[in-house]
């Protein structure tokens, strides 16, 4: 096939970020706190874990002095931060783990935003057969562009094991839809840049040359459901990462996303318990057997003294009234208060005793706007006069929206290699793309949907057997050709 006839295909934002998102989305949804990601490779999702949320998440009743209707319901609407406090990453690549261990230490946290909780930090070397004790129960594991990875004496494993012995409460787990490779050229016709099975097994063109197998949105489907009903779990599959052209041959609705997700949430009950404890017996016994997976890094990371103690109102009124003195303004919007070093401390973390403390002053008019961000909601001076033009003068050269923005996303800058079919989007996630990562992210069905990256795969160059040469996360910044 001649190089006129590939197709232009490309994704925004990177395939690899949709796929971050839609995590990052489930996660949020779930309140999950304690994450493990199996294959975490260099350790991408865990740094973007490891930045903390803006605020705590909404305290108690007895935290608020008063609390109005208004407030309530701010309360009931507002937490969609993700709030961690265990995570842990297990790979088989120690090469990758060391970029893994340097990413997810405290010195290398975005040491700009002020920590309201404590997070701790495990990083593990070995493979996903091993039976680890710490992953038992885990709330959330996560398997991103993992299985397809798995030589089929490992990936038998992966079920018994997963939600077998370990048997989260979630497990997320992404991979390629090879009915999607058909997108990247005209019907009939094969992409010359894929690679042939290595197995054997089929006649079928991958993404990566490290895929053992890639499967159609049948063969997933029936795989998940199968250790669904083995292992006592629901499931719903989807396909994420539409091409931003139209495939002038009418395909796109056929052939759906480029990445394939699911979500499998664990059948609760006495009687499941039971059977995948007897079920998996076998698993434990084996792996006593084999060489226990490393403990490598244990990061700690400490909460502000502040977090969880908050001032007066009056304090906080008066110290938000300073800053509209200091900064001669007479609006400010809600975050512009909140990221600031006196303030986020005197109300403990909690963005609800601001909101408090400013609606019960005389001084302010906190204008509330049903379906805006709850960051964008301006404070008036009253009696103030009209507003100046202002910059954030903590960053001059950036504006809340962009810090916000950073810290949410932190390591998300793609570093492409040989990618020369296919284009990528930007490295960075913006409110653009429709899922607002910030205060109140209240996002639409589908709008992740909207666009995507490229095929994604990470490699990890020493890799032993196979199981763990992605680099997983929420998806690695470091995307190979076509994954």
């Amino acid at each position: 096939m001649s190089e006129d006839a590939q197709l232009r295909v490309t994704f925004f934002p990177p395939l690899y970020l949709q796929r971050r998102i839609w995590v990052l989305d489930i996660l949020r949804r779930e309140q999950v706190t304690e994450i493990v990601d199996i294959g975490c490779g260099e350790g991408q999702l865990l740094a973007v874990l490891c930045q903390p949320a803006p605020s705590l998440s909404p305290p108690s009743p007895g935290v608020l002095v008063s609390p109005s209707d208004a407030t309530s319901s701010a309360l009931e609407e507002s937490d969609l931060d993700l709030h961690p406090t265990r995570i842990a990453g297990l790979d088989i690549s120690s090469h990758a783990l060391a970029s893994a261990i340097e990413d997810t230490a405290p010195a290398s946290a975005n040491a700009s935003y002020t920590r309201w909780e404590p997070l701790e930090v495990n990083i593990w070397h070995g493979g996903l057969e091993v039976f680890n004790p710490a992953f038992v129960n885990a709330e959330c594991i996560l398997a991103t562009e993992v299985i397809e990875h798995l030589p089929e004496n490992i990936l038998v494993n992966f079920a018994p094991m997963i939600m077998g012995v370990y048997h989260p409460r979630l497990l997320l787990v992404t991979t390629p839809s090879y009915g999607f490779n058909a997108r990247f050229s005209p019907p009939g016709l094969t992409d010359p840049s894929g690679f042939p099975d290595p197995t054997k097994r089929t006649n079928r063109v991958f993404r990566h040359h490290d895929h053992k197998f890639e499967w159609t949105t049948e063969e997933f489907r029936e795989w998940c459901e199968g250790v669904a009903q083995e292992w006592g779990y629901q499931v719903e599959t989807a396909t994420i990462g539409r091409a931003l052209e139209k495939d002038e041959w009418g395909r796109d609705e056929e052939l759906g996303g480029a990445s394939q997700v699911t979500v499998f949430n664990r059948l609760e009950g006495e009687a499941w318990a039971t059977t995948r404890e007897e079920n998996s017996t076998w698993m434990r016994e084996r792996s006593k057997t084999q060489t226990e997976h490393h403990l490598l890094a244990v990061h700690h990371y400490d909460a502000h003294v502040h977090a969880g103690k908050r001032g007066s109102a009056e304090e906080i009124a008066t110290a938000v009234a300073d800053k509209f003195e200091e900064w001669e303004e007479a609006e400010l919007r809600l975050e512009e208060i909140w990221f600031t070093e006196e303030i986020g401390p005197m109300c403990g973390g909690w963005v609800e005793v601001l909101i408090e403390a400013i609606e019960e002053s005389a001084k302010f008019d906190l204008r509330r706007s049903k379906g805006q961000r709850r960051g964008d909601w301006p404070v008036l001076l009253v009696g103030g006069g009209k507003k100046k033009k202002k910059t954030s003068e903590w960053f001059p050269e950036q504006t809340t929206d962009d810090m916000y923005e950073d810290v949410q996303e932190g390591y998300c800058q793609s570093s492409p290699d040989d990618d020369v079919v296919f284009e990528w989007g930007s490295g960075r996630y913006s409110s653009d793309s429709g899922v607002d990562l910030s205060w109140d992210i209240s996002k639409e069905d589908g709008a992740w949907e909207r666009a995507e990256t490229t095929w994604t795969s990470q490699s990890s160059s020493d890799n032993t057997d196979g199981w763990s040469t992605v680099t997983a996360g929420w998806d690695l910044d470091i995307p190979d050709q076509k994954t």
